[in-house]
């Protein structure tokens, strides 16, 4: 048994059963071992990038670490993109990239550069493979991978180690990590707190998801009376026709979740990561020290001026019961004033669902209605994912896919192939802008040549979205954004997909109906209006708050 043999035999162990990527001279030895492994299989993706995310989704939604592999060099660093965006959205991974033989990696040489110092900053850990304690380096590097917070780390095979004689090594045991609880008196001081606020607010983060702590978080906000908003990739922790459901956070305008952060003298923060969404946005800085922060996490704070907390550190799902088991006085709240400013926004948006080219609110609504609670829609990064992130109602946890550490574009085809494999039985859509679909394209190939079935819903305005809204707000004029498309149509059915374009108002529905019905990888092009952004932008803080 060579050492590539032992590491195909070490993922074997870790429960691994696909790895993705693109097959490259240095990393041959290693893709020889998988095609003889009996439970691995290799799924050849068209772009390193697109195997990365394809890791990074799988990581996310099943929560143990996607494989990902790259040969050397040029493969390395495009696989790189979908490895930083798993470490800023804390997606367990592990990333193995092929070396140049060791006698070679000293001097100049083709292709080779130090690919793992490149990886460092955007890994939790990473080792460069020599020979020996080839077991310990790969059950670490998953134990790594999956500790809270999660993230990517990165192994380098190196040529020659591949093929070097691997002895009498064998793999390790996998052993999963138990986290503590917080002690009982910091406990009752949380409860006590909560006791004494007027008008508290919970916060609920991804690490509720990654915890598997929905249902308690639930009966938590239930017990106490209070409401809750979540950030964007905890959409679905508490489904959004919960009664004290509030929003989601993210937006970096004054939205009118931001009044009741204002009005809020406790924060409850659960699973809050602030790469999401600042605390500078929602605290107030200096001048609101005297807004009381609870902090349930598995991990500490962050240490940021504007995030001075009270830490309840361990287990998201037991400290949530041992909160619930506390006897306490009176301490249902009455979120009446969260109630006006949620009936307020409800009623008050000035925002269209009619009109040629589809407005954006529309769409999002269609989406709603095409997919069942447990169904899963993915965003890719534009001006769709604020809509998505804003308006969409996520009824269950896992069910809304969304980049929002890093935000890269090119996210959401590779994703919904993840999310097929993993969820054969749901709806898939993945969502993406004009931008981000020509980004990652090419995996629709991938999707078909593996059996899959989803949607694709390109969001269509012929240009960067997203910039331009920003522009317009900033300059009040856009620039440097407009692009041509090709059709997306013909283009769809090259790829043996079955393509729409949606050319009326009326259509929208019924297309959409028919997408998903499809066997098979369906994609719809669709005219979007993106003026609404401006109408959106205006409507913020300035019309909510005051009311």
């Amino acid at each position: 048994m060579n050492i590539a043999q032992l590491l195909v035999r070490c993922l074997e162990n870790e429960g691994v059963r696909h790895a993705f990527g693109v097959p490259g001279e240095e990393n041959l030895e290693l893709l020889r071992a998988i095609r003889k492994s009996g439970t691995l299989e290799f799924v050849v993706t068209r772009d390193e990038r697109g195997a990365s995310f394809m890791a990074a989704a799988w990581g996310r939604l099943s929560g143990r670490p996607g494989v990902c592999i790259s040969t050397l060099g040029p493969g390395a660093i495009n696989m790189l993109l979908g490895v930083a965006d798993a470490f800023l959205d804390f997606a367990p991974l592990v990333a193995i990239t092929a070396q140049k033989n060791l006698s070679e990696t000293f001097k100049e040489a083709h292709q080779y550069v130090d690919v793992f110092s490149i990886y460092k900053p955007v890994t939790k850990w990473g080792a460069s493979i020599g020979g020996k304690n080839v077991p310990e380096i790969v059950r670490k590097a998953f134990r790594v991978a999956q500790t809270e917070k999660p993230g990517p780390t990165h192994l380098e095979l190196p040529e020659d180690v591949a093929q070097a004689e691997a002895g009498a090594q064998e793999p390790m045991v996998p052993a999963h990590v138990l986290y503590p609880e917080p002690p009982g008196d910091a406990v009752e001081n949380a409860v006590r707190m909560i006791e004494g606020a007027q008008n508290p607010i919970i916060i609920a983060g991804g690490g509720v998801i990654r915890a598997g702590a929905s249902r308690e978080l639930l009966k938590f906000v239930r017990k106490f009376s209070i409401p809750l908003a979540t950030t964007f990739m905890a959409m679905g922790a508490v489904p959004s026709d919960e009664e004290l459901f509030m929003s989601t956070v993210g937006l970096q305008q004054k939205d009118y979740i931001s009044c009741g952060l204002e009005k809020a003298d406790l924060i409850i923060t659960v699973g809050y990561d602030p790469v999401e969404f600042s605390p500078r946005y929602w605290r107030g800085g200096a001048a609101k020290k005297e807004k009381a922060v609870i902090h349930i996490s598995a991990t500490p704070a962050e240490t940021d001026a504007a995030y001075q907390s009270f830490e309840l550190v361990g287990d998201i799902r037991r400290t949530l019961s041992k909160l619930l088991r506390v006897k306490t006085g009176k301490v249902m709240k009455e979120p009446s004033f969260f109630a006006r400013l949620k009936e307020i926004e409800r009623k008050g948006m000035p925002l269209a669902l009619s009109g040629w080219p589809i407005k954006p609110l529309r769409l999002v609504n269609e989406m709603r209605n095409v997919l069942g609670r447990k169904d899963v829609l993915i965003s890719d990064v534009g001006a769709h994912k604020v809509w998505i992130a804003r308006f969409y109602e996520a009824m269950s946890p896992g069910t809304v896919l969304i980049s929002n550490g890093l935000a890269s574009m090119g996210f959401a085809i590779p994703s919904a192939i993840s999310a097929k494999m993993l969820c054969p039985e749901r709806k898939v859509i993945a969502a993406v802008g004009d931008g981000g679909f020509l980004m990652s394209m090419s995996e629709l190939e991938t999707a078909a040549r593996l059996g899959l079935s989803f949607t694709v819903i390109i969001w269509n305005d012929g240009g960067y979205g997203l910039i331009g809204w920003k522009e317009r707000a900033r300059f009040g004029e856009e620039f440097f954004t407009e692009f041509g498309n090709p059709d997306f149509v013909k283009l769809a059915e090259s790829f043996n997909a079955k393509a729409y374009r949606v050319e009326k108002e009326s259509e929208l529905g019924p297309v959409l109906r028919d997408a998903l019905k499809t066997r098979g990888i369906s994609v719809v092009d669709c005219p979007v209006d993106y003026g609404e952004n401006m109408k959106l932008a205006g409507m913020m803080g300035e019309i909510i708050c005051p009311m």
